[in-house]
Parts: C-alpha cells; structure tokens; sequence
C-alpha cells in the first residue's frame, strides 16, 4: 500500500505531509519553493510509493473562493496532468493555518521557530491530511 500526500500549497512556500505506508500516521515531511513542487514530487514519487494525492482547498467562512482559490485550482490542474496516475482530492482547509500555530505552541515550541513559515506550512499539510484520513474511515 502506497502513502497518501497532502499539500498546503502558496504562492511563494509549499508544505507536503505524508503518512506512513499503513497509513495510520500523518507527519509533516517538507516544505519547499513552490516553483519547484512538481520536480520535488517527481523525485519523491520515485523514491516512495504514493497511491494518492490531497490538495488544501482555501474557502472562506461562507464558503466562497479565496484570492489564492485559482492559484490551487491551476496547481489541481498541474498535477493531474504531471501525475494521472495519482487520484487528487480538494479537501477544505478552513483555519488550518491557525490551528497548525496553535498546535506549535501547545508543544512548546519556541517563538523563533513559530515565526518560520516553512514551519507553519509543513504542520498545515499535515493537518489536512490528518482530516482527509478521519473521513475516509
């Protein structure tokens, strides 16, 4: 069984998470300029089984576009295209900008590694991916 990949995708930072080959556990894996997403997961892909795909949809409160929505949906695009082989599900990421700091300071981590924004993106993927398996279950 391969693992499932979310990505928290931005215009100038990317953040991925993967789970572990049972996908049971979500974790934060990186984060990269997302001009080189796509070669990023092209090595990634040759190195681990990846059997699907899942792409943070930012929506507002009342469930209308962002300003970054086209931006994610092109990236959509992108990516079936790079990957037809890998099923892509949008999924909602609604706040999880926030809750991903606030998990940062419920486990204690510093002030100075809160303001890195890598470090926020990476904890976002993850938290995507972490709803994604809880529906699939």
């Amino acid at each position: 069984m391969g693992r499932i990949l979310s990505i928290d995708y931005g215009l100038k930072r990317t953040g991925i998470a993967v789970t572990d080959p049972m996908r049971i556990i979500a974790t934060a894996l990186e984060t990269v300029e997302s001009a080189k997403l796509i070669p990023f997961l092209k090595a990634y892909f040759q190195k681990e089984p990846v059997d699907e795909l899942v792409l943070g949809l930012p929506k507002r409160l009342n469930n209308t576009d962002t300003d970054m929505t086209p931006f994610v949906n092109q990236l959509a695009e992108q990516l079936r295209i790079s990957f037809p082989d890998k099923p892509l599900t949008l999924v909602d990421e609604r706040f999880t900008s926030s809750i991903a700091l606030q998990t940062m300071i419920a486990g204690g981590m510093k002030k100075k590694d809160r303001q890195v924004k890598g470090n926020v993106d990476k904890i976002s993927a993850t938290i995507i991916l972490q709803d994604y398996m809880l529906t699939k279950k």
